[in-house]
């Protein structure tokens, strides 16, 4: 099993992402990146720990390529907003990524230097060193799956979850 810890914004969209993935064993959503220990998702909403909130990704390398959750990573958020993804302003909704070994920094470097390309706009994600990981609540955790209903997925996820299914259905979990 392979971990990549990535922020692209909300959590609740990489997690109902990955959640949909062939190979991927679990989502873990978080916080990441910060200063302050266990913060809740408050604390994290004000900007003042540094965190950003993110996902651990623990997936079958054998039958999901790293490189398919790298490439879903930068096609379903905006890796060239700064602190920002649609109507989520602040630090805690940074684009960055979290190498665990220097073998993933190499992997997530590469990985900006495909995409970068592709947008009109330099991407500013941020490589940075691994800190402390902090699972989020409950009710944070696979959001998407028990709240399909409300305006937030309907209005931001499921878009992302259409160019998912556009470009990575064979990947996925879902007929």
């Amino acid at each position: 099993m392979t971990t990549f810890v990535l922020a692209g914004g909300c959590f609740w969209c990489l997690d109902a992402v990955y959640q949909r993935t062939r190979g991927v064993h679990a989502v873990i959503s978080g916080y990441i990146g910060g200063h302050t220990s266990n913060p809740d998702y408050r604390q994290v909403c004000t900007g003042t720990t540094g965190h950003a909130e993110g996902v651990a990704v623990i997936f079958d390398p054998q039958v999901v390529p790293a490189e398919v959750i790298l490439d879903m990573f930068f096609t379903v958020h905006d890796p060239t907003t700064l602190n920002r993804q649609g109507y989520d302003v602040g630090t805690q909704y940074r684009s960055a990524m979290f190498p665990l070994d220097d073998q993933q920094r190499e992997l997530f470097t590469a990985s900006m230097e495909k995409f970068g390309p592709l947008y009109p706009n330099p991407i500013v994600t941020t490589i940075e060193e691994s800190k402390d990981f902090y699972p989020a609540e409950q009710i944070h955790q696979d959001y998407y799956s028990a709240n399909q209903d409300v305006g937030y997925c309907r209005v931001i996820i499921d878009p992302k979850l259409a160019k998912v299914r556009k470009y990575y259905a064979q990947w996925l979990n879902e007929a």
